[in-house]
């Protein structure tokens, strides 16, 4: 049996919630992302790429994600991908097809099995890149919590392509699309939530200087800055005016297909967690802000 077609990258994210376009300077003046587009209830931030957004806000009675942002390589793949979702009985949401959005690009959507809208694009705008030191790249991965992580594992792997790189014991695997160590991770929980969302600054000394441009302003990390095991990047978490927690990281490990093994990384190490050991371990006020607000997702597209 051939390996299923793998999703291409992780674009980035929009997020939803009551007034959440009202928090746009906390990203714009603070966070370091920039305005690319702004509609009647939602707006869409860039960062220094060439994505025409990494991170949006949509206002919605309900807190937490309106999709997930994937590209695709181009048409044909885009094509097999949806050919691949469809025979392992994904809800498809439609067939690929032009966006009239902002983003423009040819693709289409899915539900994954929390109920949660994945969008998946090729042929986007693409923006003149930004020479701003310390300033977000790129979203680097986003960790997904979930009441049945074996089952959304199997999926993710068996539907989208995607592989395990590692464990955290046995409450959190870290998935991959491509050479980055993951673009998904999925965490253990009573319920689907978001957990956070990590932007990549370009060096170490980027991601250290965002870090003082919050302080600066007032915004400490919860969490943070450390270095984590699995993936090896450092780490320094935020929790945004909305109450959704933010990451600035850098250096995640690249990874040889060739020669990687998952591990299983242990929770009760502190350097497992923490190798730098300057942040330990996650506070129970960080684990509480991270389980995040209940996400019905969207069941309703499902049933049609």
């Amino acid at each position: 049996m051939s390996d299923p077609i793998r999703v291409g990258a992780l674009r980035g994210i929009m997020m939803r919630g009551p007034g959440i376009t009202e928090t746009l300077p906390f990203y714009e003046d603070m966070w370091g992302l920039d305005l690319s587009h702004k509609g009647n209830d939602e707006v869409l931030l860039r960062g220094t790429g060439t994505e025409p957004f990494l991170y949006g806000l949509k206002d919605a009675p309900v807190y937490g994600i309106e999709y997930v942002h994937f590209s695709m390589p181009d048409r044909a793949s885009m094509d097999a991908l949806h050919a691949q979702v469809t025979a392992a009985g994904a809800a498809v949401l439609g067939d690929p097809a032009p966006f009239p959005d902002f983003c423009g690009g040819y693709g289409f959507e899915i539900l994954d099995p929390d109920n949660r809208r994945l969008r998946f694009r090729t042929e986007a705008k693409e923006l003149e890149p930004k020479d701003d030191w310390a300033m977000p790249r790129k979203v680097s991965h986003v960790v997904l919590n979930t009441p049945n992580m074996e089952g959304l594992q199997d999926w993710y792997c068996k539907v989208l392509g995607f592989r395990v790189s590692d464990y955290s014991a046995d409450q959190m695997v870290f998935l991959r699309c491509n050479t980055d160590h993951h673009s998904i991770a999925l965490v253990r929980a009573f319920y689907p939530s978001v957990n956070h969302v990590a932007f990549e600054m370009p060096t170490l000394d980027e991601f250290m200087r965002g870090i003082g441009r919050m302080k600066q302003k007032g915004h400490v990390p919860t969490w943070g800055p450390g270095r984590h095991g699995p993936g090896n990047n450092p780490f320094a978490y935020f929790v945004s005016p909305s109450g959704f927690v933010i990451e600035f990281t850098s250096e995640l490990q690249q990874i040889d297909e060739a020669t990687h093994e998952a591990k299983v990384w242990s929770r009760n190490d502190p350097e497992a967690m923490d190798r730098w050991m300057t942040a330990g371990p996650p506070t129970p006020a960080q684990r509480a802000v991270m389980q995040g607000r209940p996400d019905p997702g969207f069941p309703e597209l499902r049933k049609n």
